[in-house]
């Protein structure tokens, strides 16, 4: 095994390359860090992720001509970059990022992991996040891995031998975690309608954040649940804990919880350290449309920036300005939607926490549509549920200035009509 300095390590990468980073909480800052330092001798390196925790040096608008970010979903921290024009946004559906690996349509010159120790028959764990990376650790010319004895064990796809890395660099340090906050009044309301929208034996997709969280918090009541989902946090252990989590009526990987990544507390690393119930898998597998519909009942929730009265969600840019990016809303919500007895269902507070109106009359000039009004289904805020599916235009926008803050909803509507009459 070839062991060395990070500084060492990183020797291998040259101007014009590019180079992956793992997702996430795994995220490896001692390579990143050495990788940044060489930027006087570097140029027009691409760095390539999802959204990844921790710093990120490179993307400093000071490094630009050493380092363009190109992200696959975009976090705080490299958010700048867009404006300062050392980063690019790729829209793609996460589902489909492993084959712009393996197919090199975007080809990995390096790739920079954060793996477990070597168990005694040389397997390391990928830890938190396999999602795209195990694509893009295979796909890769040349690996390097920041091994870490903090890195929890998983269990899936997770496993990758330590002959695959060409450099290996010893580290000791806590990986990135989030306590879960407490849910306010408003995401309680709208924890407690998405919960009413759950039967027993339902299975479960949701994000990161306090309205799953909030849901799932009222879900006690429920029995045989399952999880196939592209992240898990916090939110499931204590339902787990008492069994309402089994996964017992799942048809893919019955009494199993199946994700591509995870994010929270230690709770949770302390969870899925080699934990057999827990499987984490290759997203283009996880997120497949295919696989999520053979689950019944499979309920995906996610969120919006904001949602215009035909039904249209916005949730990757705030206006023409990129914010995060498409993830797997579409794939969870057409997974859902042809899954038997499934509902895909839109979670959001009906106003920003400036007071506007996330139901609108009509989107943003330039903001991007995620969703479809032809896929959407299920809109929930903390005024109620509006169910869109079958509906006319004229029964969408009722039924969303429905659910719509009543300060703003004889406005929205009034805008709404002016126009189109």
């Amino acid at each position: 095994m070839n062991y060395c300095s990070a500084e060492e390590a990183v020797k291998v990468i040259q101007s014009n390359d590019r180079v992956y980073v793992h997702s996430v909480s795994m995220a490896p800052q001692q390579l990143i860090k050495a990788m940044t330092a060489r930027h006087a001798e570097l140029r027009n390196v691409e760095v390539v992720h999802l959204h990844i925790e921790g710093d990120a040096p490179y993307a400093n608008p000071e490094y630009a001509q050493s380092f363009h970010v190109n992200s696959l979903f975009i976090g705080a921290n490299v958010r700048h970059t867009l404006k300062a024009g050392n980063g690019s946004y790729t829209p793609v559906f996460l589902s489909e990022i492993p084959y712009l690996f393996r197919k090199r349509v975007l080809p990995i010159n390096v790739a920079l992991m954060q793996v477990s120790p070597p168990d005694k028959h040389g397997f390391c764990s990928l830890g938190t996040s396999v999602d795209a990376s195990l694509a893009a650790a295979h796909a890769a010319d040349h690996v390097i891995a920041q091994v870490n004895p903090r890195v929890p064990r998983t269990h899936g796809d997770s496993l990758i031998h330590v002959s695959k890395f060409d450099s290996l660099v010893e580290v000791n340090e806590p990986i990135p975690s989030h306590e879960p906050g407490t849910p306010t009044d408003v995401e309680m309301e709208i924890g407690r309608h998405v919960a009413s929208l759950v039967e027993d034996g339902s299975c479960l997709q949701m994000g990161i954040g306090a309205i799953p969280n909030a849901a799932l918090s009222q879900m006690g009541h429920l029995k045989n649940l399952g999880i196939h989902t592209e992240m898990f946090s916090d939110g499931i252990l204590d339902l787990v804990e008492k069994g309402i989590i089994n996964g017992s009526e799942k048809k893919t990987h019955p009494g199993k919880i199946i994700s591509g990544f995870v994010m929270g507390s230690q709770r949770l690393y302390d969870f899925i350290d080699d934990n057999p119930q827990v499987n984490l898998l290759d997203i283009g597998y996880v997120n497949d449309t295919a696989v999520i519909r053979k689950n019944p009942k499979a309920i995906s929730i996610n969120s919006a920036v904001e949602i215009d009265l035909t039904g249209q969600v916005c949730a990757d840019s705030i206006g023409a300005h990129m914010y995060s990016g498409v993830g797997g809303q579409m794939d969870f919500i057409r997974g859902a939607m042809l899954s038997k007895g499934g509902k895909p269902i839109i979670a959001l507070p009906s106003t920003t926490r400036k007071g506007l109106t996330r139901i609108v009359p009509f989107l943003k000039e330039g903001a991007g549509v995620v969703t479809t009004r032809s896929h959407v289904h299920y809109i929930v805020t903390e005024y109620g549920i509006a169910d869109l599916y079958g509906k006319t235009l004229k029964q969408r926008a009722e039924a969303l200035a429905g659910i719509a803050h009543p300060d703003h909803r004889e406005n929205i509507l009034r805008e709404y009509h002016d126009a189109i009459h």
